[in-house]
């Protein structure tokens, strides 16, 4: 099969634009949040204002582009819910984060369900690269889960391993492996400088193999998506390719703050760099799958 080298607008090829009272539904209920938010303000410190504030404008800012017809209702979802989660975390409303944490990922997989039966009913179901879109985000929440909990630090780190080398199978289909030999000098590299970093900062032994094993999954899946999009072209993939890329900066963020040195506000970098990275390896995948030609 030939990759769609069509270039790709912002606008899915089946958005409409969200309707007004879905408009006006999500509307309301930013404002609700915005009420909320003046109602706790004398129990919450000035980060954590600044840090509702920019959930809050995120999700405006997710209405406007749904509104606009540029993201699908199901990913306005994901971004609300994603923006909540980080928020809660950052704020230490862990009873609210625990539930939203992994509804970002359930409404994702709902979003690609819904675009996989929708391209079939349309006679383009690629049933391998919808089902490794779908592996890699069970695996995704699989990790969330895991990481939520304690003492399960290793099953999430495997869990998120599975879900890179999906994605690596994924962003295979159709394309070349690492066309962009540049793109993994530069990502193997980094990955290597963060691993000797690790080491020397006093990294646990028993996690010194996982963890570099890890890094150097992720290295490679950044690799991919960068080479993938100097091939193919296409605005859908240089979304994927910038989704890979915050994702691997998501991660070093992580292992920087759990073994190296406290980062200021850390779950909320880790969190929002991660849902943002989901986000864009979605939202850029649907619209390559569903613009794709036999």
């Amino acid at each position: 099969m030939a990759p769609d080298r069509t270039p790709l607008t912002r606008r899915p090829s089946n958005a409409t634009g969200l309707s007004l009272p879905q408009s006006l539904l999500h509307t309301a209920l930013i404002g609700l949040a915005t009420w909320a938010l003046t109602w706790q303000a004398g129990v919450l410190t000035r980060a954590h204002v600044l840090v509702w504030l920019a959930a809050l404008c995120a999700a405006a800012l997710a209405v406007v582009a749904a509104r606009r017809g540029q993201i699908a209702s199901l990913e306005l979802w994901m971004v609300e819910a994603s923006a909540l989660s980080a928020a809660t975390a950052a704020t230490g409303a862990w009873g609210w984060h625990l539930a939203f944490k992994p509804v970002a990922l359930l409404i994702a997989i709902c979003f690609v369900a819904v675009s996989a039966y929708q391209s079939s009913a349309r006679g383009r179901f690629y049933s391998k690269s919808w089902w490794l879109l779908g592996i890699a985000l069970l695996c995704s929440l699989a990790g969330d889960v895991a990481l939520m909990l304690q003492g399960l630090f290793i099953p999430g780190l495997v869990s998120f391993l599975l879900a890179h080398l999906a994605y690596i199978a994924l962003l295979r289909r159709g394309v070349r492996w690492f066309a962009h030999r540049g793109a993994l000098l530069a990502t193997v590299a980094l990955g290597a400088a963060m691993v000797a970093w690790l080491w020397r900062s006093g990294l646990p032994a028993d996690l010194r193999i996982p963890v570099a094993v890890y890094v150097l999954v992720i290295a490679l899946m950044a690799a991919q998506a960068l080479g993938r999009a100097a091939e193919l072209q296409t605005h859908a993939a240089r979304t994927v390719a910038l989704g890979a890329c915050i994702f691997m900066a998501s991660d070093s963020v992580l292992a920087i703050d759990r073994f190296v040195q406290p980062v200021p506000m850390a779950i909320l970098w880790v969190l929002a760099t991660y849902y943002a990275a989901q986000f864009c390896i979605v939202h850029g995948m649907v619209q390559q799958l569903r613009a794709a030609r036999s």
